[in-house]
């Protein structure tokens, strides 16, 4: 944990510090010189012996490391890091120790903060999870002390199938693992299986035939700032690499205009890219985390993770039309939810969109409608299904509930009017009818023609005995398999299942899928995952509906991170914001107020309830559902340089502009940020001698929706700040991003840091006694953390 000092003492200037140690080095350097050229100029007489001697150069002082943060990351890409000490000097060197055994360069920018970006080619050994790094510093001058441990994640010997597409031909599937930095090409008719050379973090597929009839491959990037092109027709695949925004969810390709939109979550932006030459055609901002896009008759539908919303923009100049979102009072078509369409608040994450062009609609799958505080005090309104989306009228016509799983990638064959549903969370895939699901609601109660089980292949290791699953309601075996994308060939007769936690493409024939006797004929490996079974088993256990419940832990963290904002907790009820959990493992306990007081005790408690405790986890269960969520470390900030330090002046999401230097020293000096929000996680929950404190700052403690069907708490436990770039809303209620509008939450502020810090009222720490300039660069440096 970090020395008091380093928290408490102001910044000093950058300039004076920077040059402190070497300007007192060449200063002895000179003294020591001049009195050894006194000594042996010629002729000279010898000093007296009785003279005084000369008083010694002051000892430069030894330089201390005291903390580093984050203190868990990823091997998956090169990550910045932030190191906390005393009497840092320029040309310190951080000392990664075993099993990495290197130097980094530090980046110093006063005595008490230096920066470091790790390298993107840190291997561990295959079989291992994690692994702990001892960190020091090394110098050619006096000596550094100190020391502190980050952990590092092994996830690039993770391999995690997240995307696939189909080729124009239909002849290959390419499938994604973004950890591993692979692409995957696998010839349906064979099964054979070739790795594809391809950028860093490949997290989005598309396929497409330009205006010639030529077919390609796109393959945006997660972080590396490039989208890779590939001529599926040329005799070799080889890349052409256009430049592209880093941060990438979401691909859709215009094959004809010749046109890629690709939507990224680092300033929540989707940007029109020429495909001839990467030129950027417009860009517009959309609500945060993009990532499901959809074209259709002239305008890109693009969902929201954390806000629950589809926004419209026009295809040839981004121009923003209104939000589509559940609102109070659309018909809610089965499951648990169905009797609460009048208390609707808002929508759930899109996961998939595909628009029909035959019914003139969109489909989108989703945990449905968001129900807000209601008389019944029903908590629980995941509701996993797929709506139907009107865009001329800008509205979510129905939804059609399932009630249980969690339902993730679409496919439609638009023709036969039958669309393809994945349910990651029971390892199922639904048939149901396009044209019933438009029709109306009673027709729509009918659509789901047929549920087809994705079995996971033999040899698979089950998360618990075979006699506890399929039973007492239960999900069965086939939810270790983890059905996430679709895809449907090009005659409508195999649809293509990519099985997430298998490393399978399940192949089924579906020539019959409208009787109901869809089949699952083969599975093609595509990558082993059995190397890495535990935290295998973590993931199945992560993203399951065990209990049948429509409840697990992605529900409410998508991917391990935020979710919007839900009405529940049992008690006490009220609207929460969805926390994130990349990097939570640091900083417990954890709800508000507090039950839990680590990352195993809370497996054990929201395991055990998110099925209703039918049944409750093993011990073993909670061990690798453990494994896996401590495991999930926050994302790479964009908001650093090549060497891991802020940048000098960041571009804030409102277009202005502000010195993240200049903010860190109002950070711990004018506006009082560090009593409740401490390097190196920014919270107090960092230290188990200070945590658990819930303390009342001003800040609301509701949104204002159905006050008197809320139970309201005063205070809460200040959040770290680390990844805080990347989390909407902000605060226990919510406040700072959502507003209220008549009967149903929308959103107030795509930036809700400007909210916090800018809100009359809001009394949070001393931001209403910073100018306008200041604000800006303190949100700067809130930005780099």
């Amino acid at each position: 944990m970090e020395d008091a000092r380093a928290r408490e003492a102001c910044p000093r200037v950058i300039g004076v510090t920077r040059h402190r140690g070497w300007i007192a080095a060449v200063l002895g350097a000179l003294v020591l010189l001049g009195l050894g050229l006194f000594a042996l100029k010629p002729g000279s007489n010898p000093a007296p012996t009785h003279a005084p001697a000369p008083s010694a150069a002051p000892a430069e002082p030894r330089p201390i490391l005291q903390a580093v943060g984050p203190k868990l990351t990823s091997n998956q890409t090169s990550q910045p890091l932030s190191l906390y000490g005393e009497n840092l000097v320029p040309g310190l060197r951080l000392v990664l120790g075993a099993p990495l055994s290197r130097e980094v360069p530090l980046t110093v920018v006063d005595a008490r903060h230096g920066y470091a970006r790790l390298p993107p080619d840190l291997k561990l050994p295959e079989g291992t999870f994690q692994t702990d790094v001892q960190l020091s510093l090394a110098a050619s001058g006096p000596r550094p002390t100190g020391t502190t441990r980050l952990t590092l994640v092994n996830d690039a010997a993770f391999p995690d199938l997240m995307a696939l597409a189909l080729s124009p031909d239909g002849r290959t599937l390419f499938v994604a693992s973004p950890p591993t930095d692979t692409v995957f090409a696998l010839d349906v008719a064979s099964g054979r299986v070739e790795a594809m050379a391809v950028g860093d973090g490949p997290s989005a597929l598309a396929t497409w035939k330009d205006a010639s009839g030529h077919p390609w491959l796109g393959v945006a990037h997660q972080y590396g700032a490039e989208l890779w092109l590939y001529a599926l027709d040329a005799p070799e695949r080889k890349a052409r690499v256009l430049p592209a925004p880093p941060g990438v969810w979401g691909l859709e390709v215009d094959g004809a205009k010749g046109v890629a939109f690709v939507a990224e979550h680092h300033r929540d932006t989707v940007h029109a890219l020429a495909l001839e030459d990467g030129r950027e055609k417009w860009s517009a901002a959309v609500d945060p985390n993009p990532r499901a896009m959809a074209r259709w008759n002239g305008l890109l539908a693009v969902g929201s993770l954390q806000t629950g919303q589809v926004v419209l923009l026009r295809q040839d100049d981004g121009r923003e039309l209104a939000p589509v979102v559940p609102k109070p009072g659309v018909p809610i078509i089965g499951g648990t939810t169905e009797a609460f369409s009048a208390q609707v608040m808002g929508g759930k994450a899109p996961r998939a969109l595909v628009a029909s062009d035959r019914l003139k609609r969109l489909f989108m799958s989703s945990l449905g409608p968001n129900v807000g505080p209601n008389a019944q005090r029903m908590e629980v309104s995941a509701n996993s299904g797929v709506a139907v989306l009107d865009l001329d009228r800008q509205e979510v016509v129905r939804h059609r509930g399932f009630g249980a799983g969690v339902t993730e990638g679409l496919a439609l064959d638009d023709r036969a009017g039958l669309l393809y549903a994945a349910d990651v969370g029971l390892g199922q895939v639904r048939v149901l009818d396009a044209k019933a699901l438009v029709k109306g609601d009673a027709a729509a109660r009918e659509a789901v023609l047929q549920t087809l089980p994705v079995h996971a292949p033999e040899g698979t290791p089950w998360i618990r005995p075979v006699e506890d699953l399929g039973t007492k309601g239960r999900a069965g075996l086939e939810l270790h398999s983890g059905p996430r994308s679709l895809a449907l060939s090009p005659d409508g007769r195999t649809l293509y299942v990519l099985n997430r936690f298998t490393g399978t493409v399940a192949v089924v024939d579906v020539s019959h899928a409208r009787a109901g006797k869809a089949s699952v004929t083969r599975q093609w490996p595509v990558v082993d995952v059995r190397s890495r079974e535990q935290r295998r088993l973590g993931q199945v256990l992560y993203f399951t509906d065990v209990g049948r419940t429509g409840m697990s832990c992605d529900a409410c963290h998508i991917e391990g991170h935020t979710g919007g904002v839900f009405f529940e907790k049992t008690r006490p009820m009220r609207i929460y914001r969805s926390t994130t959990a990349l990097g939570s493992r640091d900083t417990p306990p954890y709800f508000t107020p507090a039950s839990t007081r680590s990352i195993a005790e809370t497996a054990e408690t929201v395991g055990g309830r998110n099925r209703y405790h039918n049944p409750d986890p093993l011990p073993s269960e909670v061990e690798a559902l453990a494994l896996y969520t401590s495991l999930l470390p926050t994302a790479p900030n964009p908001y650093r340089g090549e060497d891991g330090a802020p940048l000098e002046t960041v571009t804030l999401p409102d277009g202005r502009t502000g010195q993240p230097v200049k903010g860190l020293a109002l950070f711990e000096g004018k506006a009082r940020c560090l009593a409740c929000h401490p390097a190196p996680l920014f919270t107090l929950d960092q230290d188990p001698s200070t945590r658990g404190q819930y303390q009342d700052v001003g800040t609301p403690i509701a949104l204002p929706l159905r006050l008197e069907q809320q139970h309201l708490v005063t205070g809460a436990a200040p959040p770290s700040l680390v990844g805080t770039w990347d989390v909407w809303p902000l605060l226990t209620s919510a406040t700072a991003g959502y507003a209220v509008q008549e009967d149903r939450l929308v959103v107030g502020s795509r930036f809700p840091l400007r909210t916090l810090l800018e809100t009359p009222g809001l009394n949070h720490g001393a931001a209403q006694d910073l100018t306008a300039e200041e604000r800006d660069d303190l949100l700067a440096y809130l930005l780099t953390l």
